[in-house]
């Protein structure tokens, strides 16, 4: 099999193109999270917390030099508080998109029952049969 056909094939696998569609909507997914946690959920947090915008909080390190043009050193937490928010409400969306594929799917056929094999009545006799045999 030439190496162009076998990758052909490899690309044409159900999970690889699922896993190109995931990854595409994952990403416009994120953008809509995005924009939904800076533009609808943190405006009134920061309404509440008395006008405290979280992008804008940092603890600066270094302090921005003009006259050497060394750029400010800071710890941007205020940004990291941002991603956290998405990431809770992503994690809660999968969660609820997850449930919802799992309420459609038909449950899994029970297992075959297993041979229980002997009892320990059985195996207790078996041993005792051997020990009058010596």
């Amino acid at each position: 099999m030439s190496i162009v056909s076998e990758f052909k094939t490899f690309l044409m696998r159900g999970n690889v193109i699922d896993l190109a569609v995931g990854v595409v909507i994952g990403g416009a997914f994120g953008k809509i999270v995005t924009s939904l946690v800076d533009n609808i959920i943190m405006p009134p947090i920061g309404v509440l917390t008395g006008g405290v915008d979280f992008s804008d909080l940092k603890w600066v390190l270094v302090p921005a030099n003009p006259a050497t043009e060394t750029a400010e050193a800071a710890i941007s937490y205020g940004l990291f508080i941002n991603t956290l928010i998405q990431f809770v409400i992503i994690g809660a969306a999968i969660f609820l998109v997850v449930k919802a594929i799992n309420k459609l799917m038909p449950p899994p056929p029970p297992a075959p029952a297993a041979d229980p094999g002997p009892s320990e009545k059985d195996l207790l006799a078996g041993i005792l049969e051997e020990l009058k045999k010596k």
